[in-house]
């Protein structure tokens, strides 16, 4: 069964109207109904909606109270925009809406969005992956809670890497949080930032440090729509990349020899002389 219906899954970003992309307000404005959570999507994106379109605050139904307005889409050849917050990759039950629309022949196509926790980083002005510091950025939830975590997937665990970590729906028991990290590895004296409701008029950003997270918390009353970024990156200064070094080369830019020949020598020093720094293309 085919429909000429369609239905966009839209990533609204973090918040603010205007960091949604291009094609997310476009697609908006194409849509027939524009369905959005009031609970997580700021109003304002509903400015991109066209006048005439039908538009439905999903933040009280359950999938079945969204499915007759997918099965119209089909029935009709509608054009759906379906508003996530954030990215609909992490944490937006969207796998299961996919689901339904294919089974009732609808094309479905995805629109990535700017995520809190990359919007939180441009705030407090970090980069997440500093060099020789952290390379790596683990996206995670406290276990437990509504939804269980598959085995193997701890904050604790995670937090043995020491790397920086993204932490998203786990405000509400930042006491555990806390621990866990700590249980994990990470000093008390880790940076940490808290962030509640990213680019929204009411956002509130915090520093403090993995041993007072938990106070932080708690001193301002927050449990929901609160991001937590954790590890040395948040505070990380005087490093290089290689990637703008004179001394590294790619496909359009050639290497200058004295610095090419300083980096290997750096390599050399932080291998015991098994390195060289690698070609990126």
């Amino acid at each position: 069964m085919t429909s000429d219906g369609k239905v966009w899954f839209v990533g609204a970003g973090p918040g603010a109207a205007d960091l949604l992309t291009l094609r997310a307000a476009r697609v908006i404005a194409e849509a027939d109904i524009v369905i959005w959570a009031a609970s997580l999507v700021h109003a304002d994106v509903l400015h991109h909606a066209r006048t005439g379109a039908e538009i439905v605050d999903s933040s009280q139904l359950p999938i079945e109270g969204v499915l007759p307005l997918y099965e119209r889409a089909a029935e009709q050849g509608l054009t759906v925009a379906r508003i996530h917050s954030g990215d609909p990759a992490l944490w937006g039950a969207v796998q299961e809406q996919l689901d339904l629309c294919r089974a009732l022949g609808l094309a479905v196509e995805i629109v990535p969005g700017v995520s809190s926790f990359t919007a939180v980083a441009a705030i407090v002005g970090r980069e997440l992956t500093v060099p020789e510091v952290a390379q790596s950025v683990i996206l995670t939830r406290l276990e437990g809670g509504k939804t269980p975590m598959p085995p193997g997937e701890r904050v604790r665990d995670f937090a043995r890497h020491g790397t920086t970590m993204a932490l998203f729906l786990s405000a509400a028991r930042s006491g555990q949080v806390q621990a866990e990290l700590l249980a994990g590895g990470y000093p008390e004296d880790t940076p940490a930032v808290v962030a509640y409701q990213a680019t929204w008029p009411d956002e509130l950003v915090v520093r403090c440090t993995v041993g007072t997270l938990e106070a932080t918390v708690k001193q301002h009353k927050l449990w929901k729509h609160t991001l937590f970024l954790v590890g040395p990156a948040l505070a990380a200064e005087g490093t290089r990349s290689h990637l703008y070094h004179p001394g590294h080369f790619h496909t359009f830019r050639r290497a200058e020899p004295a610095a090419r020949a300083e980096l290997r020598r750096q390599a050399s020093a932080r291998t015991g002389g098994t390195a060289t720094p690698g070609h990126t293309p």
